[in-house]
C-alpha cells in the first residue's frame, strides 16, 4: 500500500512490474493516523511504502507485526529523486524477503531490519 505522500507515478511503476498496488486514497484512509494506515495494510497483507520516517520506529511499529514497511529517506521527495532508489529496491533480492520487516531506502543504499527468528526446539 502506498502512503498518501507517495507519488502516483510510483503506483504506475509498481503495477507495470506486476505488483498489485493500492493507495491510501483508494482505501478511503486519507488523513488517517499512522496506526490505522498500517493496520489496514497488514490486514490485507500489503507492504506499506512511505516517506513518513515515523514508520521506521520499530518500537511503535514492531517488526513482525505487519506485512512489511518501506521508508524512503531521500533529500527530495519528487519523482525524479524517487525513481532510481525505487527501481533499486525492486531489483534487490532482499526486498522479496521483506515480510514483517523494515527497509530504509536512501539515495545510495538500502538497509533492512528483520525481527528475530525463533529457534525450533
Amino acid at each position: 500500500m502506498l502512503d498518501e505522500n507517495m507519488p502516483a507515478k510510483l503506483a504506475k511503476m509498481l503495477r507495470a512490474k506486476g505488483h498489485d498496488v493500492r493507495r491510501v486514497q483508494d482505501e478511503g484512509l486519507s488523513g488517517e493516523g499512522d496506526p490505522s494506515i498500517l493496520e489496514s495494510a497488514a490486514t490485507d497483507g500489503r507492504i506499506l511504502i512511505t516517506f513518513d520516517a515515523e514508520f521506521a520506529n520499530d518500537r511503535n511499529f514492531p517488526l513482525g507485526s505487519h506485512a512489511g514497511i518501506v521508508v524512503f529517506r531521500l533529500k527530495d521527495q519528487d519523482w525524479p529523486a524517487l525513481e532510481g532508489p525505487a527501481t533499486r529496491l525492486l531489483l534487490n533480492k532482499e526486498f522479496a524477503r521483506l515480510q514483517g520487516g523494515l527497509a530504509i531506502v536512501e539515495e545510495s543504499r538500502i538497509q533492512y531490519k528483520r525481527g528475530k527468528r525463533r529457534r525450533k526446539r
